[in-house]
């Protein structure tokens, strides 16, 4: 830590040198002409022609008085040529005592080396902005004729805590990122054309909703109330369609106050629609249609590879009720089976359960377990019991069921889709069974909304609704292991002091 310190020191022992020379390290602007990939593909046409390029330097090579850098910009690297001759004496002395990540705007003509680089010849050089801290800089060697890396910027919890310079000395990174955007402008594309109106619903909730889980608590000082960060998004878009709004969608940050791991993260982005006069059949078909279009615009086909395995989205996909995958992977018929049956059941297969879980979570917990890893190829796991999906609506033929459907792709739940329950009055009974789980110590269980039953009331119609996980689509699409992977600034713990 103290060699570190000391290279900040020079670091800013050499901005005050610059500065009492008159040259400011920090100015306004510059203006680019070209990039450093652009340049390179199109070389035939502006070989010995001038540009302006800006970036980052990355590495440096001084020769008395000459020198050769190379300039990381948004599109990669491209070598700079630097002559004292041409660039005067007070640049080349500037330029001597500059740093590895340092900007620099560079003016001058495209040529090759004798080596056969496609570089910049200076014919002026600015400053941009003096970098106060060492970059961890990646460095390479060979050995035994083959290139080894060494000192690389690779530990995880520094790379997600420090996303910037995670993103200066490992810029492969910043295609994941840039796949990211691509998807999800992929997906506005399918459901724009499909007739769907993107909306925006508040952020901050009197009453959270829509998901079974713990809520993040604030409070607003003007109306001295607490309020929520919404879990989801759900009874909103639910209100809208009962205004009339029958095609209805909504990419939205959600906050859940729960546990961290690979696949969660307790701020996640969240694609929810809604569609009137639809079923979860309806729904299921739309899903596959929309998976399939997003792989085809991002991988150029419904083939994706994943972990060494190749995983087909093209339709139709496996259908299995939840009942049935339990009998069928787990070996045990759970569809009668009571609280304690199901307990002994958990105990038994060694699931860790508590006492404020019912059947429908004892269910969950044994799927989760014993079942969702299983299922690699695309699966909708369909008929959910109904305790646990309080907004969806009863089975046309078992009301012990509902409607309700996930697709499983990879051993993980990509989405959750329901036949949306529109009877008020057993909407209402279904608020006042979660309320009774709230009171055996379930905090994840739902609160009864009065103004979204006040809304049902109204008059919701057969409505088909979907919420699909957008950070897990992308480790699907990117190949990711972690969902922080695909956020560029995961929540993590404090730093030690």
């Amino acid at each position: 830590m103290e060699d570190y310190n000391q290279l900040i020191q020079i670091r800013k022992d050499k901005l005050n040198k610059i500065k009492e020379e008159g040259i400011n390290p920090y100015p306004y602007s510059f203006e680019q002409t070209h990039f450093s990939l652009d340049i390179a593909r199109d070389f035939e046409n502006l070989n010995e022609k001038e540009v302006s390029i800006a970036g980052r330097i990355m590495s440096v090579r001084l020769m008395g008085k000459a020198a050769f850098c190379h300039i990381q910009d948004k599109q990669g690297r491209i070598q700079v040529y630097l002559r004292q001759n041409e660039i005067g004496e007070k640049m080349f002395h500037l330029f001597k005592i500059l740093d590895i990540g340092d900007h620099i705007g560079i003016t001058g003509q495209v040529f090759k080396t004798k080596t056969g680089e496609i570089s910049v010849f200076a014919k002026e050089m600015q400053l941009l902005s003096k970098s106060i801290r060492p970059l961890p800089i990646v460095k390479e060697k060979e050995e035994d004729g083959e290139k080894v890396v060494f000192d690389q910027f690779s530990d995880k919890e520094t790379r997600y805590r420090q996303r910037y310079v995670d993103l200066v000395v490992n810029p492969e990174i910043k295609e994941i990122f840039i796949t990211r955007s691509r998807i999800i402008t992929a997906i506005r594309e399918f459901l724009d054309n499909n007739d769907f109106l993107e909306v925006e619903t508040p952020v901050l909730q009197p009453i959270y909703g829509g998901a079974a889980a713990r809520p993040f608590i604030t409070h607003h000082n003007a109306l001295d109330i607490p309020l929520y960060l919404r879990i989801a998004d759900e009874l909103y878009l639910k209100r809208l369609i009962v205004g009339g709004i029958d095609r209805v969608y909504e990419f939205g940050k959600d906050f859940r106050n729960e546990g961290m791991d690979r696949f969660h993260n307790p701020e996640f982005t969240m694609l929810e629609l809604y569609v009137a006069y639809k079923d979860y059949k309806w729904m299921m078909q739309f899903v596959e249609q929309l998976f399939n279009h997003v792989a085809q615009k991002i991988v150029g086909s419904s083939l994706i590879e994943l972990n060494g395995q190749q995983i087909d989205l093209s339709p139709p996909w496996k259908r299995l009720s939840m009942f049935d995958a339990i009998r069928e992977y787990a070996g045990i018929d759970v569809s009668a089976m009571d609280e304690k049956e199901l307990r002994k059941v958990c105990k038994k297969l060694n699931i860790e359960t508590s006492p404020e879980m019912g059947i429908g979570k004892l269910i969950d917990e044994i799927f989760g377990e014993k079942v969702e890893p299983l299922l690699i190829q695309p699966t909708f796991i369909i008929d959910y019991p109904v305790e646990m999906s309080p907004l969806a609506k009863k089975h046309r033929d078992n009301p012990r069921l509902v409607e309700r459907f996930e697709p499983i792709i990879a051993g993980k739940e990509m989405a959750n889709a329901f036949s949306e329950l529109n009877d008020p009055i057993d909407q209402r009974e279904r608020f006042m069974d979660q309320m009774k789980l709230k009171e055996r110590g379930d905090q994840e269980a739902q609160v009864i909304d009065e103004d979204y039953l006040r809304a049902l009331e109204i008059g919701m119609p057969p409505t088909a609704g979907l919420g699909v996980g957008i950070d897990r689509l992308i480790m699907l699409l990117t190949g990711q292991p972690s969902i922080r992977d695909v956020i560029f600034f995961p929540q993590m713990r404090p730093e030690s002091k």
